[in-house]
């Protein structure tokens, strides 16, 4: 167990996040007058101990103790209570009540997505939350499931209420000691996008937040994913949700309006809370006439904001406390005077806000003190051209480049060149490869290029001599085996002599084997049947050559 303070005692944790641990605390004693709740000994808490380097930046801490009262203050039933804020030493720790239960990412992933209905009314609840703290000029800017915590009706009945907790949180991690340029405090699925893009932020955020929320309770998931942060914030940037065909037309339109890429068309969480009970009396199983007409005009009820709590320390606001006046009698006095008499106007109520800015008049050594040297004037330049540096790089460049010796080109004789030498395959008779070998080859002589004046200073390459190819015998030709005949057309008396036997054989196996006999009704033998066809056919063939003839 670890102390905290001296009035808490830290007993498990129940969460890690990006900003910090959420730890089951014990109170030790009661707590003192600087605590919203005083406590008792012995009760259960929840501690939300900071990381380390907001701990260590002091731009944190201010903010951690310039808002002390603003947190403490912000209570609702649907907001997770600030009792108290603990600094000591290097540790920042919020102090909050207890909620026993899941928060909304992890019952979503265990449980599936709502109903229309419980999802508008869920999401009605949180935006009466977020109305609440708009009214404070506290903007969450991060609002997402893990965000809402899930409390059970302490009477035993299976209605939940949402507790929307961290508030504040982004607020103190957005500290410029901690952030760098094109950064934003968030998550990349819930973002506005004029968080996305450095854009000034107001009250409006959290309503882009709530739509994207009340689409995943419907859903199960966000309307925009990606394989990485910077595609998701594409998407918040440029794409449009798609609509899901189990959300109503009235629901749809209130998730349509907090999602538009246009703060200042989106609406109130005030109004957006109203919408939400209105499309879920309308869109129920038992709605009436007038609550189903009442839940198609929604549109009509969810108004933007005339006057949007504004996100200090994003561009367009500031931290700064507004430029004060001095009094007009400062120039008359000196600087300790000055001071002392604005001091003293502005506690009696004699400030004028209105009054001319008083310039403060130079401070001389006469007064006695240490003061500073008026403005001096620095010596003019000399004119004249001015000096070039010497430059290290291109001398390296310019002493690599004489180091190397220059490419000397030369030409070669076609003879000489290995890369002009094709080897050609003649095939010639014997006493014309004789007469090639009796004549020197003749190669046309290359025009000799000019002469360089630098001298050259690599000889060329000796390449040794190839002897001269020897010619080859003439190959004879194949001689054919003389007891070889080739009848032409054998293959083809071959193949008819083949068929004419299997028709034949076939004719004979149809002729027995099958009742043809009976079909023709001859009763005579194969043999027979085919002599007495065979004489048939020859005597009508005489008959025909006969009448031929006559």
């Amino acid at each position: 167990m670890r102390p905290v303070g001296s009035k808490y005692l830290l007993e498990e944790p129940l969460g890690r996040g990006a900003t910090g641990t959420v730890w089951r605390a014990r109170q030790r004693e009661t707590a003192g007058a600087e605590a919203a709740v005083a406590g008792q000994p012995g009760e259960t808490v929840a501690i939300k101990v900071l990381k380390e380097e907001l701990a260590n930046d002091a731009d944190v801490v201010m903010r951690f103790l310039r808002e002390r009262s603003v947190l403490l203050r912000l209570t609702h039933p649907n907001i997770v209570r600030t009792r108290d804020l603990v600094v000591e030493g290097e540790l920042l720790a919020l102090v909050m009540d207890l909620v026993e239960g899941p928060d909304l990412h992890k019952y979503l992933r265990e449980n599936g997505p709502f109903s229309p209905v419980g999802a508008a009314l869920l999401t009605a609840q949180i935006a009466d939350a977020l109305a609440a703290s708009h009214a404070d000029g506290v903007v969450h800017r991060d609002l997402k499931p893990a965000n809402v915590l899930l409390k059970w009706d302490p009477d035993g009945t299976a209605e939940m209420y949402p507790m929307l907790t961290d508030f504040g949180i982004a607020r103190l991690a957005d500290s410029p000691g901690l952030t760098r340029t094109h950064e934003f405090v968030g998550t990349p699925a819930y973002v506005a996008p004029e968080s996305a893009e450095g854009r000034p932020q107001t009250s409006a955020v959290d309503v882009y937040g709530a739509g994207i929320l009340l689409y995943e309770l419907v859903t199960g998931r966000p309307p925009f994913s990606g394989g990485s942060a910077l595609e998701v914030l594409h998407q918040h940037l440029s794409s449009e949700p798609r609509r899901p065909s189990t959300v109503p037309d009235p629901l749809w339109t209130v998730i349509e309006r907090c999602l538009r890429k246009n703060p200042d068309e989106r609406p109130s969480a005030e109004n957006l809370a109203r919408g939400l009970r209105t499309v879920a009396e309308g869109i129920g199983v038992h709605a009436s006439s007038a609550q189903i007409a009442a839940a198609e005009g929604v549109g009509a009820l969810l108004t933007p904001d005339p006057t949007p709590a504004q996100v200090p320390g994003t561009p367009g606001t500031s931290d700064a406390d507004p430029t004060q006046v001095l009094p007009n009698n400062a120039a008359a006095a000196g600087l300790a005077g000055a001071a002392g008499a604005a001091a003293g106007a502005a506690a009696a109520g004699a400030y004028d806000p209105n009054a001319a800015t008083s310039v403060m008049r130079q401070q001389g050594n006469d007064q006695g003190g240490d003061a500073a040297d008026p403005t001096a004037v620095m010596p003019p330049m000399p004119q004249g051209p001015p000096q070039q540096m010497p430059d290290a790089w291109g001398d390296q460049l310019r002493a690599a480049r004489d180091r190397n010796e220059q490419t000397q080109v030369q030409y070669l004789a076609p003879d000489q060149d290995p890369l002009r030498r094709r080897p050609q395959r003649q095939v010639a008779q014997p006493q014309q490869q004789q007469q090639q070998q009796q004549q020197p080859q003749q190669y046309a002589q290359r025009p000799q290029p000019q002469q360089r004046p630098q001298p050259q200073q690599y000889a060329p390459p000796q390449q040794p001599a190839r002897p001269p190819r020897e010619p080859r015998e003439p190959r004879e030709p194949r001689r054919r085996s003389p007891n070889r005949m080739k009848i032409p057309g054998l293959g083809c008396l071959k193949g008819c002599l083949f068929m004419i036997v299997m028709l034949f054989v076939v004719s004979w196996l149809v002729w027995e084997f099958t009742p043809l006999q009976d079909w023709i009704g001859t009763g005579k033998g194969y043999w027979d049947q085919l002599s007495d066809w065979f004489s048939t056919v020859s005597g009508w063939i005489g008959d025909l050559g006969s009448k031929t003839g006559n």
